[in-house]
């Protein structure tokens, strides 16, 4: 098999597990297809996500610190951490980017693992989703920060703004 079949076999792939849950977890559908998290991200439609380089690492934190309390996820093969907080100041130092602050989110980032930065704006499980997703050089989340959602389920207006803001700029 040449590589033009092996990529076009692996979007039919990813295509097909797209299809089959579009408002589904990603991750289950990168899994399905046997392929990475970036990978499905890229074939989601155009306005399902904004890919930006992960040199904007720093300027994207920056934003999101603005946001208040968000939901933090860290999303394994073994375990979906979910912490809400604000996103604490942090600078790079020893190989890391270091976060510390008055909040639960808190540690180590690798920033120089970062690859890209995805901007995800679709549906999940119904309801309109809002995510920046750090992602890592083998195309999975390195973790991912969530427009939150207040009792009734519905996104938090003025992060959703925010959330808009930073996609159109980016």
């Amino acid at each position: 098999m040449n590589v033009a079949s092996e990529v076009s076999s692996l979007d039919a792939k990813i295509d097909a597990a797209i299809a089959a849950k579009p408002d589904g977890i990603l991750e289950v559908m990168a899994e399905t297809a046997g392929a990475s998290l970036l990978q499905v991200m890229e074939r989601l439609p155009d306005d399902s996500v904004k890919l930006v380089s992960a040199e904007k690492f720093d300027d994207t934190w920056k934003s999101l610190q603005g946001w208040g309390e968000v939901l933090f996820i860290v999303h394994t093969d073994d375990i979906v951490l979910e912490c809400t907080g604000s996103l604490p100041d942090g600078s790079h130092g020893h190989g890391y980017f270091n976060i510390h602050g008055d909040s639960p989110i808190g540690g180590h980032i690798k920033a120089s693992n970062c690859k890209a930065i995805a901007i995800v704006d679709r549906p999940f499980h119904g309801r309109r989703s809002c995510s920046v997703q750090f992602m890592n050089q083998n195309g999975n989340a390195m973790f991912k920060v969530f427009v939150r959602r207040d009792k009734e389920r519905n996104l938090l207006p003025q992060q959703r703004e925010a959330f808009d803001q930073l996609k159109r700029s980016a």
